[in-house]
């Protein structure tokens, strides 16, 4: 018997968010792996930090966070050959991962590498998309409306046609990329209905408008949330 391989969603950063059923399989898995930047802690362990007993064996998988550099596929060879010791060895093994595991979670490439071969089960998170929409008191979508997941990673051209033929939109993975975004929602005159979030659901949380919005550079763990409002009456 192997053990089994779990994909856990953390949740956008409060402890307090994470499902009962991620807390049980943290307390009863003897192995815990986690991502974590080349240096410094991993968000994903800090925030299941209140949930991991003493004594569990932990796998910090340190990928590095550069553009074109991701996802890191040596890296995760590596740690995948290490969780799969820990399997055949009948440990099961619960892999962290912020937000959702399926939502742009660093957990899939893990999961591309040994769901075939050993028992695989994914645990849902609250994604940082549901937590931002509840920080900025802005509903997402309505009745009939349609919403749009994109990163802001696009081209500009790209971004902006996306964002203009969509009911709602959804902008992760803002980082260095604001001041193109702000471009794009000025454009399309709808940056005094664009709300800025970042860091949702932790203690230094911010809440703007892209409208009150200054500096060139937001966090990685940010996102702008944009309705039309001329399309709400005709949800």
């Amino acid at each position: 018997m192997t053990g089994t391989l779990y994909g856990l969603g953390v949740g956008p950063g409060d402890p307090e968010l994470l499902t009962l059923k991620a807390v049980r399989l943290i307390q009863e898995s003897a192995v815990i792996a986690y991502p974590a930047p080349d240096t410094g802690d991993s968000l994903a362990r800090a925030i299941a930090a209140p949930h991991i007993p003493d004594g569990r064996v932990e796998i910090v998988i340190r990928t590095p966070m550069i553009a074109g550099q991701f996802p890191a596929n040596d890296v995760y060879d590596h740690y995948a050959i290490e969780i799969a010791e820990h399997l055949r060895a009948g440990r099961d093994v619960a892999v962290l991962c912020e937000g959702d595991p399926f939502l742009y979670g660093s957990f899939m490439y893990v999961f591309s590498r040994l769901s075939e071969e050993f028992p695989t089960e994914v645990i849902p998170g609250v994604s940082s998309l549901m937590a931002c929409a509840a920080a900025a008191g802005a509903p997402l979508v309505s009745r009939n409306q349609i919403l749009s997941v994109v990163p802001a990673t696009l081209d500009e051209v790209i971004l902006r046609d996306r964002i203009a033929n969509s009911d709602a939109v959804a902008v992760m993975k803002v980082g260095r990329h604001l001041e193109k975004v702000r471009r794009v929602l000025t454009g399309l005159n709808l940056q005094d209905n664009a709300h800025y979030v970042e860091y949702a659901s932790m203690e230094d949380e911010k809440v703007l408008t892209v409208a009150d919005l200054n500096g060139a550079m937001a966090p990685y763990f940010s996102m702008i949330l944009v309705r039309h409002p001329e399309r709400d009456a005709d949800a």
